[in-house]
C-alpha cells in the first residue's frame, strides 16, 4: 500500500509538472496571458512536496524507534527475573553456608548482591526509556499538529488541481472569444471563468502560505524533539552502563580480597600440621632405624653360625657385620594396598612408610608402621 502510495505522488507530481509546462508553451504560442502560469505557485508546491516527504520520514523514524525501545524494554523485563532468582538463590547459599575455611559463601552473597544493585539500575534505565523516549515520541506520531497539516496540504492539492481545470477553461474560452463567430456570451463567459480563476488562485496562494508554514513547523518538531529523545536515551544508558561498570569493579575487587585472605588464614595452618608430622616421622625413623639395624646383626650372627658347615655359605658366614650396606629412607603412600598373605601390610593413601633396605645374600628388608616384612 505504501508503495502505491508513494507511485501516485509521483505521477501526480509529474503530471503537475507537466501541465505547468504545456499551459506555458500553449499561452506563449498563441499569445495568451502569461500570468496563467504562476512560478510562486509551482515553487510552493515543490517546497510543500518536500515537506511532505521529509515529515513521512521523520515519522517512520519516530515509530522505528518506538518499537525498537518497545523490544528492548520486553526483553529487559525477561532478562531481570531470570538475574533476580540468580540473585536470589547466590543471597540465600551465602546466608545459609557461611564458613570461615572457603571464600565461596562470601563470594556468592556479594555476587547477589551486587546483581540486586544491578537489576535496579536496569529498572531505572527501563522507567526512563519509556517515560522520556517512547511516549514523547508516540504521542508526536498520534498527535493532531502532524495531521492538521497533512489535512492542510491536501486541501492545498485539491484547490490546485481545481486551479489547473479553471486555467485549462480560461485557455480554451480565450480560444473560442477570438474567433469570427464569436458572441457576446463568450465573452461574458471568458470574463467568468477569468474571475473564478482568479479567486481559486487567491484561495491556492493562501492555503499554500499556511500548508507550508504549517509543514515546516512540524518537520522543525519532528528534528527537535526525535534528537532529544535519541540523547535523553543515550544518557540514561551511558549512566546506566557506568554504574553496572562501578558495581562490577567492585565486586571484583571483593571477591580477589576475598580469596586472598583465605589463602593468607589457610597457609600458616598448613605450616603447622606438617612440621610437627615431620619431626615425629624422623624420630621415629631415627629410633626405629637403629631397633633395625641391631636386630638384623643378630639375624645375620644366627645365620652365619649355623651355615659354618655348608660350603655354600661359608662366604655369607665370612661376611663382617661392618660390610653390611644399608639404606633407610621416607616415602608417602599414594596408592592404597590391602594385605593379601602373611607378611604383607594394609597401606592407606596418606601414610608414611620407613623403608630400610640391607644387602645380604640378595636380601631385603622392609619395615612399615613398627613391623618388618621380609621380601625375597
Amino acid at each position: 500500500m505504501e508503495t502505491i502510495r508513494k507511485q501516485a505522488s509521483r505521477l501526480r507530481e509529474q503530471v503537475a509538472k507537466q501541465q505547468q509546462a504545456v499551459l506555458l508553451q500553449f499561452s506563449r504560442r498563441f499569445g495568451h496571458d502569461s500570468g496563467l502560469v504562476d512560478e510562486a505557485e509551482l515553487q510552493c508546491h515543490q517546497k510543500l512536496q518536500m515537506l511532505y516527504g521529509s515529515t513521512r520520514a521523520a515519522k517512520h523514524l519516530q515509530r522505528d524507534i518506538v518499537r525498537g525501545v518497545e523490544a528492548f524494554i520486553t526483553i529487559s523485563v525477561k532478562q531481570m527475573e531470570i538475574v533476580k532468582k540468580l540473585a536470589e538463590d547466590c543471597c540465600k547459599y551465602g546466608n545459609d553456608y557461611q564458613s570461615p575455611s572457603f571464600v565461596l559463601p562470601t563470594a556468592s552473597l556479594d555476587f547477589g548482591t551486587s546483581h540486586s544493585l544491578m537489576e535496579k539500575e536496569r529498572e531505572n534505565l527501563i522507567k526512563i526509556l519509556g517515560d522520556q523516549v517512547c511516549e514523547p515520541l508516540r504521542a508526536m506520531i498520534t498527535g493532531a499538529r502532524l495531521e492538521d497539516a497533512r489535512l492542510l496540504t491536501y486541501h492545498y492539492e485539491r484547490i490546485r488541481q481545481d486551479v489547473e481545470a479553471q486555467t485549462a477553461e480560461v485557455v480554451r474560452r480565450q480560444l473560442k472569444s477570438k474567433e469570427v463567430s464569436a458572441s457576446a456570451e463568450s465573452a461574458r463567459k471568458l470574463q467568468h471563468a477569468e474571475a473564478k480563476l482568479s479567486e481559486l488562485n487567491a484561495i491556492l496562494s493562501a492555503l499554500g502560505r499556511e500548508a507550508t508554514a504549517a509543514m515546516m513547523a512540524v518537520e522543525a518538531q519532528q528534528q527537535r524533539i526525535t534528537f532529544q529523545r535519541l540523547l535523553a536515551m543515550v544518557d540514561a544508558e551511558r549512566a546506566y552502563h557506568q554504574s553496572v561498570a562501578s558495581i562490577l569493579d567492585n565486586l571484583h575487587d571483593e571477591m580477589v580480597q576475598a580469596k586472598q585472605h583465605n589463602e593468607s588464614m589457610l597457609q600458616p595452618t598448613t605450616i603447622m600440621t606438617k612440621e610437627p608430622s615431620q619431626t615425629v616421622n624422623e624420630d621415629l625413623k631415627t629410633s626405629q632405624s637403629a631397633d633395625l639395624l641391631q636386630s638384623t646383626e643378630i639375624e645375620i650372627n644366627m645365620h652365619s653360625q649355623t651355615t659354618n658347615e655348608d660350603p655354600k655359605s661359608s662366604r655369607s658366614a665370612d661376611i663382617p657385620a661392618n660390610s653390611l650396606t644399608t639404606t633407610h629412607f621416607v616415602a608417602e603412600v599414594i596408592h592404597p594396598f590391602d594385605a593379601q598373605a602373611d607378611g604383607e601390610l594394609n597401606l592407606s593413601v596418606g601414610d608414611y612408610v620407613v623403608v630400610l633396605q640391607v644387602h645380604l645374600q640378595q636380601m631385603k628388608l622392609y619395615w612399615c608402621s613398627m613391623c618388618i616384612a621380609h621380601f625375597p
